[in-house]
């Protein structure tokens, strides 16, 4: 706001600001449009949305007409912090006051729409473009791809893509980035990697963003052949590796065994001048502390300290991992006292490393207690604690109190569901799971189809054909029930 006044008398204007309606009183004012626009954009960036209508309605009362830019300030905020919808009924407002809508306004409409992965309502814009007579450009279709890469359409990300090729549109690197990074994650590593071959020999310059997403998408499938030649193509290429790169080839050893090379990666990285940060740190604790290397991954956290980089709830949670792993509960616990007094909350994955810490020590009774603590706290229950104590007590062979745990339960999800079932069937308990499958079924939760069959095929040969007929009943029933309820969601995402 501070911003605003600045700007407004730099040019000789005098804005009032009321009290109790905070309306803008416009009384003498040297008002471009210009200005009208920067104003408005300053206000939308800190949300007060309100105040820029006030501010468009008393400029249109002094003379001072909105273009499309100022429109296009308004529905780009709204995209982005209120709603689609509300920034759709804003086209209607431009009209009337005789602005036409642009490419920037659709192209903001559409990247509002991929944000809320609202493929349907980005393809009907789209459409609803090319039927008013704006043209596409290369950062329509550049949100359109991505929109239905995220919505786990590649092959018609790939039609968009060939459409904008028949259009004489240049891709730009962002395209390019784009479809590589969206065909690793919907799976289809081997064609990211054909494309990007296919793209260097048409003389493309990828840059380092492009080698980081390729690095990303290999070293999650696991291709370290592949991992090590785009590495020293990255080298040869003239772009300086940054913490991103390191990060992840480091990640990708640590993942696929090879500890000595991840270790060698975050050595080289510290070496030339990068400064890891938390996440690198934490990975590297990680993978120590889960190899049983204490003294390293103390060392580690020393050094991170050093460098002056602060402990994260993610952080603490691997030494609280680490302590347990070495017995030093008191320590532990100690530890995630002072993490509550220093005013970092402590999250599922803390709770659920000490429940798991406490119960491989033979401490079932204090993980119970300290569950029920937890949900004396608050009304939030911790779920994941939950579920990782009953597994624990399932793989220890103590079904009885891991079902005493599972019937005090309020809130159940299908991880609570499948452990217990698995375990269940077993020990040959098929008149328990029948019970506990009904209820999952009738809680609207689905497991494992496995599971369900495991249920069936126990109850038929324990010859319960009254409880293996319910089942299939109440099995038939949920599946319709899931096929609507997806029509249904289908059907709204298409009006939305």
């Amino acid at each position: 706001m501070q911003l605003l006044i600045r700007i407004l008398t730099s040019t000789g204007s005098r804005i009032f600001f009321g009290n109790s309606s905070c309306r803008h009183q416009i009384m003498r004012c040297k008002f471009s449009t210009t200005l009208l626009n920067k104003c408005v954009s300053i206000l939308c960036k800190v949300r007060m949305f309100e105040k820029a209508e006030v501010l468009i309605v008393d400029g249109i009362r002094i003379g001072c007409l909105p273009n499309v830019i100022t429109y296009n300030s308004l529905i780009s905020a709204y995209c982005r912090f209120v709603g689609i919808n509300e920034a759709y009924l804003i086209i209607s407002r431009m009209r009337e006051a005789g602005v036409k809508p642009d490419i920037v306004t659709y192209n903001s409409l559409i990247a509002g729409a991929t944000r809320h992965h609202l493929l349907s309502r980005s393809v009907d814009l789209f459409d609803e473009m090319l039927q008013i007579g704006i043209h596409p450009d290369v950062w329509t279709y550049n949100i359109l791809i991505n929109c239905l890469f995220k919505c786990g359409h590649p092959h018609d990300a790939y039609r968009f893509y060939a459409d904008m090729i028949s259009k004489n549109i240049s891709p730009c690197s962002v395209t390019y980035n784009t479809l590589i990074d969206g065909l690793f994650k919907t799976g289809y590593a081997d064609n990211a990697l054909v494309m990007f071959r296919d793209l260097e020999r048409s003389g493309f310059s990828a840059e380092l963003v492009t080698y980081n997403s390729l690095l990303d998408g290999l070293c999650k499938c696991r291709k370290l052949d592949d991992v090590r030649k785009i590495s020293k193509e990255l080298e040869d290429s003239g772009h300086k590796p940054n913490a991103i790169t390191y990060t992840t080839i480091m990640k990708c050893f640590f993942r696929s065994g090879n500890f000595e090379q991840g270790f060698q990666v975050f050595s080289e990285m510290k070496k030339k001048g990068y400064t890891a940060d938390i996440f690198a740190y934490c990975t590297v604790i990680s993978v120590l502390a889960k190899n049983g290397k204490k003294e390293a991954a103390y060392t580690c956290i020393e050094q991170m300290l050093r460098n002056c980089i602060g402990l994260d709830i993610a952080c603490y949670n691997t030494i609280i991992y680490l302590l347990l792993k070495e017995g030093e509960l008191n320590t532990a616990i100690q530890l995630l006292r002072e993490i509550e007094e220093s005013g970092l909350h402590s999250d599922e994955y803390t709770h659920c490393i000490l429940v798991d810490g406490l119960s491989k020590m033979g401490h079932d009774d204090d993980a119970i207690n300290y569950l029920h603590t937890l949900q004396r706290r608050g009304p939030q229950v911790d779920l994941v604690g939950y579920n990782c104590l009953i597994h624990r007590l399932c793989n220890a062979g103590k079904i009885d109190s891991a079902m005493g745990l599972f019937n005090e339960m309020e809130i159940k999800d299908s991880f609570t569901y499948t452990s217990l079932l698995y375990y269940l069937c077993n020990e040959n308990r098929f008149g328990t799971a029948f019970k506990v499958l009904m209820s999952c079924l009738g809680d609207g939760i689905n497991v494992l189809r496995s599971i369900k069959r495991a249920v069936l095929h126990g109850l038929i040969t324990s010859g319960l054909r009254k409880e293996t007929k319910e089942l299939r009943k109440a099995i038939r029933k949920s599946r319709a029930l899931w096929h609507i309820g997806v029509g249904v969601k289908a059907q709204r995402n298409g009006h939305s």
